[in-house]
């Protein structure tokens, strides 16, 4: 079997990955609920320690960084106001990071994450990492990519659950994150296995 041409190839997309001192880090619902009960993902620790990587990484260059959470609602398995809820500890704010609450999987939809961009004068740029891959990244790096900026996924600082396909089969986390991330290579953005791939 012969893969197509990436979208991005087609009509002529830069695949260069960027400087991560040259960008914003979007860090997208590490929350509390995606790593035990109802919404827990497949593989959640690894991308947790992947995003805590990126995030010091991040801190150390200088790069702006914003949270985003998703804010569900009291008793909710996203109730920001509760421990299920809140940003995990290893990647929490720190003064001065904005956080941004949403509603929808695109965190751009609805909220003042544009703004907080102008505010912070961040170039095209985008970095993102989080919860899940299938939904919430690919949806914001879409978002991203229809406003004019350039997103890239850090891969491995992402993680996604198993789920039932349309036909009762069941569909593995591990092909779902495969999938995801081929979506988002294909026109949306660039995909870095790793923290590592992002020079400084």
């Amino acid at each position: 079997m012969t893969a197509s041409m990436p979208l991005r190839d087609v009509i002529g997309l830069d695949n260069t990955l960027p400087r991560l001192s040259e960008t914003t880090l979007i860090m997208i619902d590490f929350q509390n609920t995606y790593r035990t009960g109802v919404m827990a993902l497949d593989g959640p620790e690894p991308a947790l320690a992947a995003a805590a990587r990126l995030l010091a990484a991040a801190r150390s260059s200088g790069t702006p960084v914003i949270h985003i959470v998703n804010g569900g609602g009291e008793g909710t398995p996203y109730d920001i106001r509760a421990e299920i809820g809140a940003i995990s500890a290893e990647v929490a704010p720190a003064d001065g990071e904005p956080v941004v609450v949403k509603q929808f999987p695109n965190a751009f939809h609805g909220t003042d994450l544009e703004k907080t961009l102008r505010d912070l004068d961040a170039g095209p740029d985008l970095v993102l990492a989080g919860f899940m891959t299938h939904m919430c990244v690919t949806f914001t790096a879409q978002g991203a990519f229809n406003l004019g900026y350039r997103p890239t996924v850090v891969a491995e600082a992402t993680a996604t659950r198993s789920l039932a396909a349309p036909d009762g089969s069941t569909v593995p986390a591990t092909t779902l994150q495969t999938a995801s991330l081929t979506t988002i290579a294909d026109l949306f953005g660039t995909v870095a296995p790793t923290v590592e791939h992002l020079t400084i």
